[in-house]
């Protein structure tokens, strides 16, 4: 064992493979980024970003008691316990494709427009009913959450759930080539960073990207056969198993949706389930969830069970009651397809008093202003107690409905209202954080 760590001493960014770093990966299998999380015998890597550099933070990680520090800026050494490699990020994500390789299990990616978090809540929840399953926490999707979700799979594990996040063309590509899946999910494919993306036809060519690797290294697709466009993206994929509401492997109907959505499934299993989660825009996530755990064979019980049992969290979809109101928490992110399937929603529910407050939807580029207005149309077509349009693009738009600058403001006038037996819905992207609006 000496021998081995005395290769790892060595501090040139040539002699520091790929290979030796994974032998101190398997010696210290826990990974850290962020020095304030980092625990004793943890692996720092000092990424960079446009307003950090955790090269400088290479100190302070090893006199917190990391095993090693990796940096890629020599004038950071701090003796034998730091590894100077070319670049950290390359780095952490090649170390992920590494160990990704040490394992033939599935590796199940899902990715979409809208529902890719709660879906992939939904899957890990029947798949952990029958398999070991790891998957992403959270909403750590991107460059540096997928890589450390990889090599947070043990050894045990029979299953691995990856969620990709992305807002611009060519990220789903990376990320699969160290992810490598061997099955895919594209949840849905919307109006969501239109701006980095180039348009919808642009979302399609991105989020594809998940088809095209299942495509060329014969993987999986579960595919919601209900829409067209996946229908046609999916072609010439070997393996393709169907879910939906027609003409799929596994079908299942909305019975209800108020106050939480019932499935009734009629193809491939016979169960009703009665999830926790509000409204129909749910459907097509609990279909998936099943379709899962039928394809793996997974028994029926089970899978409803897992179902029945999931709550959603995060402000995702909850319901909450507060003051005698009935409140549709959806404020984790927005975008125009999800925004506006939330107050279709809540407009066919039978309640009386209907409140809305919405906060501007973000990376939409070109076409941002256009959208708000589509969303201000479609509010304007139904009748509510009250309206709140909250920052964004919307302060940049004639309307006759409540206007705020951020969450902030629009709480203090929540505050105000003493709204009782109302039924709500609160909502808009991450960067307005509305959730603040039931702040105490």
């Amino acid at each position: 064992m000496a021998f081995l760590f005395a290769l790892f001493l060595l501090t040139s960014p040539v002699a520091m493979t790929i290979e030796k770093l994974y032998q101190l990966f398997l010696a210290y299998p826990s990974v850290q980024t962020d020095t304030r999380k980092l625990k004793s015998g943890d692996l720092f890597f000092a990424l960079k970003g446009p307003s950090f550099n955790g090269n400088a933070f290479a100190k302070n990680a090893i006199e917190g008691g990391a095993a090693y520090a990796i940096i890629d800026e020599p004038a950071c050494m701090q003796g034998e316990k730091t590894i100077l490699v070319e670049d950290v990020l390359d780095t952490l994500q090649q170390l992920a494709k590494h160990h990704r390789q040490q394992f033939d299990i599935p590796f199940i990616a899902i990715t979409g427009s809208n529902g890719k978090t709660t879906t992939k809540e939904l899957v890990h929840a029947v798949l952990e009913s029958s398999f070991i399953t790891c998957t992403t926490k959270g909403n750590l999707n991107n460059h540096i959450g997928i890589p450390l979700t990889i090599l947070s799979v043990k050894k045990d594990a029979q299953m691995a759930v990856i969620e990709m996040g992305a807002n611009h063309q060519k990220e789903i590509e990376g990320y699969c080539k160290y992810t490598m899946p061997t099955h895919g999910i594209i949840t849905n494919c919307g109006k969501a960073h239109l701006e980095g993306f180039g348009g919808v036809e642009g979302v399609r060519k991105g989020k594809g990207e998940l088809y095209d690797w299942l495509r060329a290294n014969k993987g999986t697709a579960l595919v919601m056969w209900d829409y067209d466009y996946l229908r046609t993206m999916s072609r010439g994929i070997e393996n393709i198993y169907t879910y939906g509401t027609a003409e799929a492997q596994l079908i299942g109907h909305a019975t209800q949706s108020e106050p939480f959505l019932e499935v009734q499934f009629t193809e491939g299993m016979q169960e009703k389930i009665a999830t926790q989660l509000v409204g129909d825009y749910n459907l097509p996530n609990v279909l998936c969830a099943a379709a899962i755990g039928h394809f793996f064979g997974i028994d029926a019980g089970r899978i409803k069970t897992a179902i029945e049992k999931y709550i959603p969290s995060n402000s995702r979809s909850q319901l909450v009651e507060k003051d005698g109101n009935h409140i549709i928490l959806d404020a984790y992110n927005a975008n125009p397809s999800s925004m506006r399937l939330a107050i279709e929603n809540l407009a066919k529910l039978p309640a009386k008093d209907k409140v809305l407050i919405l906060g501007g939807m973000a990376e939409l580029g070109a076409e941002s202003i256009q959208e708000h207005q589509q969303i201000i149309d479609l509010i304007s077509q139904y009748h509510w107690k009250a309206v709140a349009l909250t920052g964004g693009d919307f302060l940049k738009l004639p309307h006759p409905y409540r206007s705020f600058a951020n969450s902030t403001e629009v709480k203090k006038w929540f505050a105000q209202q003493h709204f009782n037996g109302v039924t709500m819905l609160i909502k808009g992207s991450r960067s307005m954080q509305m959730e603040k609006v039931l702040e105490a």
